[in-house]
């Protein structure tokens, strides 16, 4: 995040915003990066408003190509791998309103991975303009949480950062150690 801060920071204001939103595209397009190292750039850089701003214009274009071309792509193919699935396709064949609402409460968790929401959406039925308003609705509140978080690392001290990793270990461990012995 510091490479990207630094080399950021060094750049004219308009390019570095222009530079952060089409790393979040690729972001986007990849389906698999996350875009939380981006987003602690980008506040580190912009600022918290600034920052919130640059994270979601790049995000929801990023949302908004990454669809279009999930949808030209990936159709068919897991159309067709899916025929014998009626689980799956009942998912990707949710009506309209199932389908935005599923939309908007994934996007609002901050942490689900994004390409996979995208290319529900882009698979199944539902429709640019409608996938369009769920997902910058959902990305809202989402984008929101993960910013103030990104936020306080980022204006805390090392000690406070290094606290936080030690916390997030530690819970890790526990979910693992809970996975290895479920009768517990």
């Amino acid at each position: 995040m510091e490479s990207i801060s630094t080399y950021l920071h060094m750049l004219p204001l308009p390019v570095a915003v222009l530079l952060s939103i089409f790393l979040n595209i690729l972001i986007a397009i990849s389906g698999v990066l996350p875009s939380a190292f981006l987003t602690a750039a980008n506040v580190a850089i912009f600022g918290f408003w600034g920052g919130f701003t640059v994270s979601l214009i790049g995000e929801i274009l990023g949302s908004l190509i990454a669809f279009g071309l999930y949808r030209k792509g990936f159709r068919q193919v897991i159309t067709d791998k899916t025929k014998h699935a009626p689980r799956l396709q009942k998912l990707l064949h949710a009506s309209p309103r199932e389908a935005f609402l599923f939309v908007i409460g994934l996007r609002m968790m901050p942490f689900v991975p994004s390409g996979l929401v995208t290319l529900y959406a882009a698979v199944g039925t539902m429709s640019f303009g409608s996938f369009a308003i769920a997902s910058s609705l959902g990305k809202l509140p989402a984008l929101l949480l993960e910013t103030s978080a990104t936020y306080a690392l980022v204006e805390w001290t090392q000690v406070g950062q290094y606290l936080v990793f030690l916390v997030a270990i530690g819970l890790l461990w526990g979910v693992w150690k809970k996975f290895k012995n479920p009768q517990r």
